[in-house]
């Protein structure tokens, strides 16, 4: 692998001193029935995943503490993972062993893959990848690790949060537009904070890059929140997230 970009570096530092905060949660999701991003939307209503995976290879890039790639697995697939941060996969080997997952999981950047070509069925990131690593790298990464016809399912930050949120982790995304949302690519946020990188681009700048890797749209989906209120999770809240998108979710198919 060639030399680490910085926003690599950095969200390796960040989310190895993060991850203690994480298990929790993350011990909580391995355990429950698949859901979907802030609001937790069930994989029953969106569909994303497989029933049966039987005899699937799979792949999580940016997996974390690994509850998706553990829920392939329990569909039966062979499922690898891979993770930027070393402490969050030492938290994903234990509860892979603790939920008897046999896992594969790797340590390193997602947008450079020790696999061949087209080693897997499907790929799938929530976050991870999807907001850390740059789109132009590790979008032709997964193009190139699916099979034809494989599928690649993503969730992220919702473009509008982008233009929406002040650069500043602590503040919520208002409604106000404060960015200009095309040139949207990477995100810097505040220095003081250390909270490192993150990427988004225009809907039409996704779609144009699917189209160049080869990859087509099989559905879109822009995520609300269940109802209006004054619960805040990370970066809105739920009022907000009725009345606009806060999340997305790309599924993909390669030609």
């Amino acid at each position: 692998m060639s030399e680490l970009p910085d926003y690599v570096q950095t969200s390796r530092d960040n989310w190895d001193s993060w991850a203690p905060d994480w298990v929790e949660m993350d011990e909580r999701a391995w355990a429950d029935e698949p859901s979907w991003g802030i609001w937790g939307i069930l994989d029953s209503e969106l569909a994303l995943l497989p029933e049966d995976m039987t005899g699937m290879d799979a792949i999580e890039l940016g997996c974390g503490t690994g509850y998706i790639s553990g829920w392939m697995a329990r569909r039966g697939a062979r499922v690898v993972g891979v993770d930027n941060s070393e402490k969050q996969l030492e938290t994903a080997l234990r509860l892979a062993g603790e939920h008897g997952a046999q896992i594969e999981f790797i340590h390193g950047n997602a947008e450079e893959v020790p696999y061949p070509d087209a080693s897997f069925d499907f790929a799938v990131s929530e976050y991870g990848v999807a907001i850390w690593a740059d789109p132009y790298a590790w979008i032709p990464e997964a193009a190139r690790l699916l099979r034809t016809g494989g599928e690649l399912v993503f969730l992220g930050t919702h473009p509008l949060v982008g233009i929406t949120q002040p650069r500043d982790t602590s503040a919520k995304a208002t409604r106000e537009l404060l960015y200009p949302y095309f040139g949207m690519h990477r995100i810097d946020w505040d220095e003081d904070e250390e909270s490192g990188t993150e990427f988004n681009l225009p809907i039409s700048g996704w779609i144009r890059l699917f189209y160049e890797v080869g990859l087509e749209i099989v559905a879109y989906h822009e995520l609300q929140s269940p109802g209006p209120g004054d619960e805040v999770r990370f970066f809105v809240d739920a009022t907000w997230a009725h009345q606009y998108p806060s999340e997305q979710i790309w599924h993909l198919r390669k030609r």
